[in-house]
C-alpha cells in the first residue's frame, strides 16, 4: 500500500500541552480543584458595541461572500489605525484579511518560502512558529535568547544566524510567550543587519496595544527599505477580546499582497462577513479606548502581582514582562529533582506532577525553553493568588 500521509503532515510536532489539559480536565470532571494558568485569550467579554454591529450587519442582510480579502470598508479602517498607530502608510490594496492573525502568518510564510529556505525565529518562540515553517517546507533556525537581555534577539545573535539559505526572520512584538517588547533602537539595530543581509521580515505585532511598559514600535516604520521588506500581522483577537471572532490582517507591498490574495481565494476566500463589519466598527469607535485602558489597568495589577509572588518563591524566578499576558516562571532549579517517586526531567514532567497541587500550566518546551512554565495573566486575580500559592507549597515540597 503506498504511503499514505504527507510528508508535511507527518512532520509537525504534536501539541505538547495536549496531555496536561487532558489531565487537568478530567480533574475537573472529577470536582477536583484546578487553577488555569494556560489561557491564551483575555477574559474579557468582547465589547457590546462589537457585538451588537454584529446583530446590525445580520439585520441588513450582510450573510453573502464579499471579495476574498476582505470588504473595502474594513481595509480602509485597517490603513487609518495603521497610520494613525504605527506611522505606516498602506493603501487598501495592500491588505488582505485573514481567519486570524495565524491565518495571515500562513499566507505570509507560504507565500514568502521556497523549499529549504531557512527561516530564523528567536528562541522562546510562539509554538506555531515554526509548524507553519516546516508546512511550507522551510527551515527554521532558532536563535536562543535569555532572560538578562529580557529573552530580545541582538544584532550579533541576528547576523551569525544567517546563512546563504536564510530568506526570513520572525519579530514577536511583544512576545508570547515572553512578554518582550523591543525598543525603537534595537528594532534600527536588527534592521540593518536585516537589510545588509537581504532578508524579509514577518512582523507579528497581534499584542501591540498590551504595553506596559515603553511603546510598540513597528519594524516596517523605521525606513523606506525595512517597509518594503516587512510583512506586518495584526488582528483583533488580542486587543478587542475577539479571538472566537478570527479576524486577523497583513500589510505588505503590493507584490507580496497580490501572492497572497491568490493563496487566499482558493484556500478560505473571505473570513465570515458580519465579523468584517463587527471590525470596521472595533476600528473606528472611540469607545475601544476605554475598553482598552480598562483591560490593560486589569493585567497590569495582575502582571504586578504575579511577578513579585514568584519571585518571593524559593527556587524560583521570572523576567518581568513588559506586553502581552504572559509570565515566563523560570522553573530550571526543580529540574532533576524527584517528586513523589517521579523524576521531573523537564518541563513536561514538572507540569505533570504540579498538577498534584491543582495547577495547570504550560510547558516552556513547548516554546523551545524547557527551563520555563508559561503562566497566563488572563485569570482572576483571585485565581492567580490562589494558584501561586499552590506553585510556593509545590516548590517547597520539592526543594524542602
Amino acid at each position: 500500500m503506498r504511503k499514505l500521509i504527507a510528508n508535511r503532515a507527518a512532520n509537525i510536532s504534536p501539541s505538547l500541552t495536549l496531555s496536561i489539559t487532558a489531565k487537568a480536565k478530567k480533574m475537573r470532571e472529577e470536582g477536583a480543584s484546578v487553577i488555569g494558568f494556560g489561557a491564551g485569550e483575555p477574559d474579557f467579554n468582547t465589547p457590546a458595541y462589537i457585538i451588537e454591529a454584529a446583530k446590525k450587519a445580520l439585520d441588513k442582510g450582510y450573510t453573502k461572500y464579499t471579495e476574498s480579502s476582505g470588504i473595502l470598508p474594513l481595509k480602509r479602517a485597517i490603513c487609518d489605525k495603521l497610520k494613525r498607530d504605527n506611522s505606516l502608510i498602506y493603501d487598501p490594496k495592500q491588505i488582505i484579511v485573514s481567519n486570524g492573525a495565524k491565518h495571515s502568518l500562513f499566507n505570509a510564510i507560504f507565500a514568502l518560502i521556497e523549499e529549504g529556505d531557512e527561516v530564523i525565529i528567536p528562541s522562546p518562540y510562539w509554538l506555531t512558529y515554526p509548524e507553519l515553517v516546516k508546512l511550507a517546507g522551510g527551515v527554521p533556525r532558532f536563535v536562543k535568547t535569555d532572560s538578562e537581555n529580557s529573552f530580545k534577539m541582538t544584532p550579533k545573535q541576528l547576523r551569525e544566524a544567517v546563512t546563504d539559505r536564510t530568506k526570513l526572520v520572525i519579530i514577536n512584538s511583544p512576545s508570547n510567550p515572553t512578554g518582550s517588547v523591543y525598543t525603537r533602537g534595537e528594532l534600527e539595530a536588527l534592521g540593518e543587519v536585516i537589510i545588509k543581509k537581504d532578508l524579509f521580515v514577518i512582523s507579528d505585532e497581534v499584542y501591540e496595544k498590551l504595553i506596559y511598559e515603553g511603546k510598540h514600535v513597528s519594524i516596517a516604520s523605521l525606513s523606506d527599505e525595512l517597509y518594503r521588506r516587512t510583512v506586518v500581522v495584526n488582528g483583533l483577537s488580542k486587543s478587542y477580546s475577539m479571538t472566537g471572532w478570527r479576524m486577523g490582517y497583513l500589510a505588505a507591498a503590493r507584490e507580496i499582497v497580490a501572492a497572497i490574495d491568490a493563496i487566499q481565494s482558493h484556500a478560505t476566500s473571505n473570513i465570515n462577513t458580519m465579523t468584517q463589519y463587527a471590525s470596521v466598527e472595533a476600528l473606528t469607535n472611540p469607545q475601544g479606548e476605554q475598553f482598552l485602558s480598562e483591560m490593560l489597568k486589569t493585567f497590569d495589577e495582575r502582571r504586578r502581582y504575579m511577578v513579585g509572588r514568584i519571585k518571593s518563591i524559593k527556587g524560583l524566578n521570572c523576567c518581568e514582562p513588559c506586553g502581552a499576558f504572559y509570565v515566563m516562571m523560570d522553573v530550571s532549579k526543580l529540574k532533576g529533582k524527584a517528586f513523589r517517586g517521579r523524576q521531573m526531567d523537564g518541563s513536561v514532567a514538572i507540569a505533570e506532577c504540579l498538577l498534584d497541587y491543582g495547577v495547570a500550566a504550560v510547558p516552556g518546551i513547548a516554546f523551545g525553553a524547557d527551563d520555563y512554565l508559561r503562566l497566563s495573566c488572563a485569570i482572576s486575580l483571585d485565581d492567580i493568588k490562589e494558584g501561586l500559592g499552590r506553585i510556593e507549597r509545590f516548590a517547597r515540597e520539592v526543594l524542602g
